[in-house]
Formats: structure tokens, sequence, C-alpha cells
């Protein structure tokens, strides 16, 4: 028996319905179109990735507002004490001058 067919034909690749490649394309869309859908909006994203960097960035400044306060503090504490001392020595000493008779030094 001689085939028909010319040499080289294409070969009809299609094993199940004449329709069978339009369903799988319209089912692999949508595939497509659901998993899109289940995806985050990017806008979206971006907005609650910035409220997320403002809230970051706000609770860092008053950590750090919350730690310069703590350093002043006790700086001004420290130099409290050594400033009260400085001027108690002061004071002892002009103490010291005062008790001594006018020409004696």
């Amino acid at each position: 028996m001689i085939d028909d067919k010319p040499i080289r034909a294409p070969l009809n690749r299609n094993l199940g319905s004449p329709n069978a490649p339009g369903e799988a394309v319209e089912a692999e869309l949508n595939r497509l179109i659901e998993r899109r859908s289940r995806q985050k909006d990017p806008e979206e994203e971006n907005a609650l990735w910035q409220a997320s960097v403002r809230q970051y960035n706000a609770r860092r400044e008053a950590e750090l507002k919350a730690e310069w306060c703590e350093h002043h503090e006790g700086q001004a504490a420290r130099l409290r004490v050594v400033l009260e001392e400085l001027i108690a020595d002061y004071e002892q000493q002009a103490e010291r001058y005062r008790d001594q008779p006018k020409g004696a030094a």
C-alpha cells in the first residue's frame, strides 16, 4: 500500500479531540489568571512597605531621643557632683584666707 501523504508532511500531533489544544490553552490561561488574582497588588504592597518604614523610623527616633535624654541627665548629674566639689574647695580656700590676719600670706 502506498501512503497518500506527501513526504515530509507534518504529522497530526493532536492525539485527543480536535478541541484539545484550545482547551489546554484556555485551562492554562485560567490558571494564570487565578494565580495573578491571588498575588498582592504591587501598589498595596508598596504602601504597606512605606507605612512599615515610617513606623520603624518613628520608633527609632523615639529610642534615640530617650537615649540622648538619658545621656544629658547623666552628664548633668556627673557635672553637678564635680562642680559642687570644686565650689566647696574654693569656699574652703576662701575661708582659709579669711581667717588669716591682714598682711600675712
